[in-house]
């Protein structure tokens, strides 16, 4: 059966204020191969829902570097998954800067009409948006000292989740255990190989 159940914002700022100038171990980091952003929204996303879409192309999750949909490190397939997705996992639709709440999204676009950059907003006051972000890290900057042409608001709504499959992944995703040190040699291994373990396969 599926349901719907509340966004926890305040679990996804939590993550990325942790994260922002940091790396998660569990995610491989993009930087330097089309840069970080979007992969570590996404992680913030995943820290408020605890639910991933794992329909093969279009949907929205993360096992590996190289087992992973396009909307979890794509500007434009993140933008569409979240604002079009009729299945389990995040979904929301786009609104006024002045609606916005912390935990919803933005993207920045340049003056070529591109949407390039992926934003969080982890507090909104006295009027401004302060957002968390990777490529280039910020941790609450102020949106005001961002140059770009456009933004749009992604405003999270719910998240649909399969009953069969109720996980709360926020503890081990904000404070992942640390492997021994054979295990994250091995690792490093698997990556170099283009086959990395799953550390958070389930959510």
């Amino acid at each position: 059966m599926i349901l719907e159940k509340e966004y926890f914002r305040s679990r996804a700022v939590e993550y990325a204020r942790k994260y922002a100038l940091v790396r998660n171990p569990l995610f491989y980091t993009f930087e330097g191969i089309g840069g970080n952003c979007t992969n570590f929204v996404s992680q913030c996303v995943l820290a408020g829902s605890c639910v991933m879409n794992f329909m093969p192309i279009y949907g929205w999750f993360y096992l590996s570097s190289n087992r992973r949909a396009p909307a979890w490190t794509g500007v434009e397939f993140f933008y569409n998954f979240m604002t079009t997705n009729q299945d389990v996992g995040p979904y929301g639709r786009v609104v006024a800067l002045a609606e916005a709440e912390i935990g919803d999204v933005i993207q920045l676009q340049n003056q070529d009409d591109v949407y390039y950059h992926t934003l969080i907003i982890s507090e909104i006051r006295n009027g401004e948006v302060y957002i968390c972000a990777n490529s280039v890290d910020s941790l609450d900057r102020p949106l005001s000292s961002y140059d770009y042409k456009s933004l749009r608001v992604i405003h999270i709504e719910k998240i649909r989740y399969d009953t069969r499959y109720i996980i709360d992944c926020f503890e081990s995703l904000l404070n992942p255990p640390i492997p021994p040190i054979e295990e994250a040699e091995q690792n490093a291994t698997d990556e170099n190989e283009g086959e990395s373990p799953s550390p958070i396969s389930g959510t």
